[in-house]
């Protein structure tokens, strides 16, 4: 199924987000943990930007995707966290406008979490995780950067991470943006996520 892009602006503020009652996904993680290039390689398009500089990404940037003749959404990249050469004063500039934007919940409909497949989830994550579930925000957890490892190893460090995390197995998606394992699973939990109804119909 053909997945149309674009980008549509990049917001420094909630404020400054679409108000035209779109549904949105946010993608959340690390820096470096492969934002940018689950973008690209969802939708089959090098429309974000991608950096070797973890923490480059500091505005919420906002892309507007549809899959075939389904309803459009918005995928709202938001600036990673937990990178130790970002100052604490951009760390305390982060927090409030994360919690601004999840706190919309008009138009958000759910969150894909960012974890490297390679690494331990770490405090920031685990806080994270513990937000969402505070703000009873729907969340997919994505592990990236799969294809680093053997297709064995990927398996058991998802089971591991899934079990360390407390997360159901429907909850967590392998995926690379090498070799585009998971990106269908990953497209289509969203599409659920975006449309809770569409799944009960089918």
């Amino acid at each position: 199924m053909k997945v149309e892009a674009v980008f549509v602006v990049s917001a420094a503020t909630a404020r400054d987000l679409p108000r035209d009652r779109v549904a949105e996904i946010a993608l959340v993680g690390r820096s470096n943990v492969g934002k940018s290039s689950l973008i690209n390689a969802l939708v089959r398009q090098r429309v974000a930007r991608t950096s070797g500089a973890p923490g480059k990404t500091r505005l919420a940037n906002v892309y507007r995707i549809r899959r075939g003749t389904e309803p459009p959404f918005y995928l709202v990249d938001l600036p990673g966290y937990g990178y130790a050469r970002i100052s604490k004063e951009k760390k305390s500039e982060w927090r409030p406008m994360i919690a601004a934007y999840l706190k919309r919940t008009s138009q958000l409909r759910g969150i894909v979490l960012l974890l490297d497949t390679r690494r331990e989830p770490t405090d920031d994550d685990r806080a994270m995780l513990d937000f969402l579930a505070e703000v009873e925000v729907p969340t997919i957890v994505a592990l990236t950067k799969t294809d680093r490892l053997s297709k064995s190893a990927a398996h058991a460090r998802t089971a591991e991470i899934s079990q360390a995390l407390a997360l159901d197995a429907d909850q967590v998606i392998p995926f690379s943006s090498v070799t585009g394992a998971g990106r269908v699973e990953l497209l289509e939990a969203i599409a659920q996520l975006v449309e809770p109804q569409r799944s009960l119909e089918e």
